[in-house]
């Protein structure tokens, strides 16, 4: 598989916005979303209720910008392979596939067990 690229060369982690500047974006988003109209309401000065329109929308598009960042780290981190949480000591759903994969490949490998009584009903009686 080829690295996931971001502009025009292979995706760093280091290099772009972190989760830390997505959550201060999303707390400012919820702010400006609940001020805007209650400026409206409460009858602030009509360049200040159009100050946090603007910035709304500002912050919409970096918060948008923001996510389809991080969603394509974590599909580099994916197309690395499955890894296991560091704090997790049980199996992850993805382990648990390749397991079951693994072991109906060598059953399929490995005959059938010949009947008890040769009459092919494989020990179901009657």
């Amino acid at each position: 598989m080829r690295p996931v690229e971001y502009k025009g060369e292979p995706l760093d982690a280091e290099r772009g916005p972190g989760l830390g500047c997505f959550r201060f974006q999303l707390v400012l988003l919820a702010i400006s979303i609940v001020l805007t109209p209650l400026s409206v309401v409460w009858e602030w000065p009509t360049a200040i209720s159009a100050g946090l329109l603007f910035l709304t929308l500002f912050l919409l598009l970096f918060a948008g910008q923001t996510i389809i960042f991080l969603l394509r780290l974590v599909a580099a981190d994916r197309r690395d392979g499955r890894r296991r949480p560091l704090s997790s000591a049980t199996p992850t759903v993805g382990e648990l596939e390749d397991r079951a994969v693994a072991s109906d490949d060598e059953t399929a490998a490995i005959p059938a067990p010949p009947d008890d009584d040769g009459s092919g009903t494989s020990g179901m009686r009657e």
